[in-house]
């Protein structure tokens, strides 16, 4: 008895729960916790201090627990961090390698349609679509780390069943499952950011974690077009093979769980096996209504779409970013065959035209890392030291009216065959606005729903990638009707049309958030 007593004592569970700005917060125990009990009629019974342990409730051991993901060290913090970027480039990568070289799989397969042949590069996107719908409610139920690693694997395994297709059917369904799987690390990585750091390291993290969906889609070209001209279209995806198996293997060994509810449900079951007690409940179930593993799972799933239906913000703002990933991948379908047809590059070298975008990719990413926590910082000062999440915004209006430039820029000057360099360094606005808005708006997101990271950015992500799937199978026709120059000019003004988005956020967000809230949690007792 006593010794039980003993461990009860040094295990002085306290229950943490979510802030506002997703931290774990300690909760003000002392009013409820310190009690003195003391036997009848006996006055010198023994006294002890009533903890969470002892009232069955189970959370981290205090505010400095080593093992809450949140006062891991920081070098741990930036290593995992930086273990989910490294696939996060790949992935995406995936997505454009294969763009250039598709030419001579048409060749191999004798397929001539252009839809069918641009629709076999863009399936990778619809897996984006779907993927995240079902991985991000998985990876709030089970965790990061086993979701993530079988996610990967599954997109590693599609890699073989790309580069041995004997028809462009059998291509099509293995890019599909490809990207479905590719899409965890895009999506998870939003929710690991939430894990391990407080909101003012966000706007760094967020912005090494977006580097590779933004860059890798550039990258690939640059690659795939030499792989596909010097040795065969089929090693795009062996050597995707290759560097996401690799990258896979060292994620599985050195990856850790970083979702705060996981561990504390692992910690109350190894708690209720060592002290035989059938009582204990995590801090984070605390008052909710018992559900079964179906029940959390539906409620689960249905959070993107529960996101995007009922909050202005998060459809409002998906809708912006999907509109600027569809001119993304737009700009992939005329650059290839501009630069050949105008400009007598050759297959591997047209690759190198997409470095204008991604010079601007690298630029905005380093405005935004090393200005967007300051500023929020400034703002929370300013605010009597109150964060609202409208702080990551006021950055999006510079870059929103950046990035149209490049449309008039680029489209006119290929249009009129100006010399070769003009036209790639006219993408460079659109790269540098294209980043400006894109990691604002995730690491907004991020701190609207700290506790459900990975569902809101799923939301985002399929949005975009439904978008830039289709939008770019409008592109080849639009392009012959209106030529480069006006072809691209309407999408300069649809560009200009949602600049006044991130003004609108930033003057009435907060209003918006609060006047239409979205409850994610499960239903209260």
């Amino acid at each position: 008895m006593t010794s039980s007593l003993d461990r009860q004592k040094s295990s002085s569970n306290l229950s943490t729960l979510n802030g506002e700005d997703g931290s774990h917060v300690q909760p003000d125990l002392e009013k409820q916790a310190t009690k003195h009990t003391t036997e009848e009629p006996t006055p010198a019974a023994p006294k002890f201090l009533e903890t969470d342990l002892s009232r069955g409730i189970v959370g981290w051991d205090s505010q400095d627990d080593p093992q809450n993901p949140q006062n891991f060290a920081a070098s741990k913090k930036w290593a995992l961090l930086a273990l989910i970027s490294a696939f996060t480039f790949i992935s995406p990568l995936a997505s454009s390698m294969f763009s250039p070289a598709v030419v001579y799989m048409g060749a191999e397969f004798h397929e001539t349609n252009e839809t069918i042949l641009a629709f076999s590069v863009s399936i990778f996107l619809i897996g984006y679509t779907i993927g995240p719908l079902l991985l991000a409610p998985l990876s709030e139920i089970y965790g990061r780390r086993v979701v993530l690693s079988g996610a990967n694997w599954f997109f590693v395994v599609w890699q073989i069943g790309c580069a041995l297709s004997k028809n462009i059917q059998t291509l099509i369904v293995c890019r599909l499952f490809a990207g479905m799987g590719g899409s965890a690390c895009i999506t998870l990585g939003a929710g690991v950011v939430a894990d391990l750091f407080p909101t003012e390291l966000r706007g760094r993290a967020t912005s090494i974690w977006s580097m590779g969906p933004l860059i890798g889609p550039v990258a690939g070209p640059i690659a795939g077009g030499f792989l596909g001209e010097e040795v065969s279209w089929q090693w795009v995806f062996w050597v995707l093979l290759i560097a996401s198996g690799a990258m896979q293997l060292g994620i599985e060994v050195l990856n850790k769980e970083t979702y705060a509810p996981v561990l504390i449900r692992w910690k109350t079951a190894k708690l209720s096996k060592e002290l035989d007690r059938t009582d204990l409940q995590s801090a984070y179930d605390i008052d909710r209504e018992p559900l079964s593993n179906a029940q959390v799972l539906k409620r689960s799933l249905i959070r993107p779409a529960l996101l995007l239906c009922k909050s202005p913000i998060v459809l409002l703002l998906s809708t912006y970013m999907a509109l600027v990933y569809g001119l993304l991948y737009l700009f992939f379908t005329t650059i290839s065959d501009v630069f050949t047809r105008t400009y007598g590059f050759t297959v591997g070298l047209s690759g190198l035209a997409y470095l204008g975008i991604g010079l601007g990719f690298f630029v905005g990413l380093m405005i935004i890392a090393l200005t967007n926590d300051r500023i929020v910082k400034k703002l929370t000062a300013q605010n009597g030291g109150k964060f609202e999440p409208e702080m990551r915004l006021p950055t999006m209006i510079m870059f929103a009216c950046i990035l149209p430039i490049s449309f008039f820029w680029y489209g006119w000057t290929a249009d009129k065959h100006v010399f070769w360099i003009v036209p790639i360094i006219g993408m460079f606005p659109f790269g540098v606005g294209m980043m400006g808005v894109f990691m604002p708006i995730q690491t907004y997101i991020i701190d609207c729903y700290p506790a459900y990271a990975a569902s809101a950015n799923a939301a985002l992500t399929a949005t975009r990638s439904l978008v830039g799937a289709f939008l770019p199978l409008a592109g080849s026709p639009m392009f012959e009707s209106l030529g480069l120059g006006w072809g691209n000019s309407l999408l300069g003004f649809l560009a200009l049309a949602f600049v006044p988005i991130p003004i609108i956020f930033t003057k009435f967000g907060k209003q918006i958030r609060e006047r239409w809230p979205v409850d994610l949690e499960d239903k209260r007792k």
